[in-house]
Order: structure tokens, then C-alpha cells, then sequence
């Protein structure tokens, strides 16, 4: 949400303060009761996008509230996940392994909140890739190290929502990367049956 005009602003705080947490304090009671754990996506356009946004939700409800980190929205809003990692830190609770490609001359005249139809990812300024297809394996290393770093231990979950690859590859290709990363050593052909 935009800071002007101030009615946006008011419109944003009466929507945190009157409905987000509110519902999310109840659910949160909730969780504790059956010994469970709120996991929320940040997301462009949801109330909860970015470390800032999740942390505020936290430190009013409780740290029965965490994130599922998906690096590919927060590339795709230019953050440096390494630098969101850090700002996170026990508040990961869950990992997705997806990627994200910025095409940056599409970027240049439209930004990065186009809203086109997945069906016209040519003319897209973003698009969901396969691990390693967006960004350098470097920047997967980068990536697990700052997990490491931050205590989190659990698991990367491959999500696939890349529509350019068919989903054995898109795998195939995330699974070989990823066991670069962590294993230092080939991936093996049985983790995927």
C-alpha cells in the first residue's frame, strides 16, 4: 500500500490493528492449544510480504507465528535473501526451494507488480522458475549458508511452479543443484520415485 494519499495509511493501520491481528492472536491461542504452529507465505499483496511485515504480526500475536521463506517472492521484490534470512531467524519455519526470472528490460517499463496472466509469460517482467533457473547456484550456496547460520535445520521443500519446464525436469534440475549445495555430491536417481 502506497503512503499517499494518508487514507491508505488509515486504511492500513484499521486493517492490522482491527482485523489481521486480532484474527491472527485468536489463531495463534488456537495453535498453542494443539500444540501447533502458525506457518504464513509472504507474499506481494497479501498483509504479510516481507521480514518487516511478518515480524510486526509476530511481536503482536506471538512466536507461535513464523514464515514459510520462499526466496522467489522476495528476489521478485529485489531483496537479497541471505540479508532476509538474518532478519528472520527463528522465525523460519518452513522453506520452499523455488526460483524466480526477472526480466530486467520488462522490469524497466512495467516494474515488478505486473499482474499479466501466467498465459502471456512472454510479455511477463517476472516469471516462477525451477531452482537454479532464475538465479546462479552461487546464490544458492549464499542462500543455505544463511539458513545454516540462522539455526534452521528442516526441510527445503521443492515447490514446482515453473511452466516452462515439465515438472520431471523442473525436479531433476532443482534435486542435482540443491545436492551441490548441501550434499557435495551427485543427486541420486531413487529420491525421486
Amino acid at each position: 500500500m502506497a503512503a499517499w494519499p494518508p487514507e491508505y495509511q488509515e486504511a492500513l493501520e484499521w486493517q492490522w490493528n482491527e482485523r489481521l491481528i486480532p484474527y491472527w492472536r485468536t489463531a495463534a491461542r488456537w495453535a498453542v492449544d494443539s500444540g501447533v504452529k502458525i506457518v504464513l507465505e509472504a507474499h506481494p499483496g497479501f498483509s504479510v510480504y516481507n521480514p518487516e511485515s511478518l515480524l510486526r504480526l509476530r511481536e503482536a500475536v506471538g512466536p507461535e507465528i513464523g514464515i514459510n521463506l520462499d526466496p522467489s517472492h522476495l528476489w521478485w521484490q529485489g531483496m537479497e535473501i541471505p540479508a532476509v534470512i538474518e532478519a528472520l531467524g527463528d522465525a523460519i519455519f518452513h522453506f520452499h526451494a523455488k526460483d524466480v526470472s526477472l526480466h530486467a528490460g520488462r522490469i524497466e517499463r512495467n516494474g515488478v507488480l505486473d499482474t499479466k496472466s501466467y498465459h502471456r509469460s512472454k510479455q511477463r517482467s517476472w516469471l516462477s522458475r525451477s531452482v537454479g533457473w532464475g538465479h546462479s547456484e552461487f546464490k544458492w550456496k549464499e542462500t543455505v549458508s544463511a539458513l545454516r547460520m540462522s539455526g534452521y535445520d528442516h526441510v527445503l521443500s521443492i515447490e514446482h511452479e515453473d511452466a516452462l519446464v515439465s515438472k520431471r525436469e523442473g525436479l531433476t534440475s532443482a534435486i542435482g543443484l540443491l545436492s551441490r549445495v548441501l550434499l557435495q555430491e551427485p543427486p541420486v536417481e531413487s529420491w525421486w520415485i
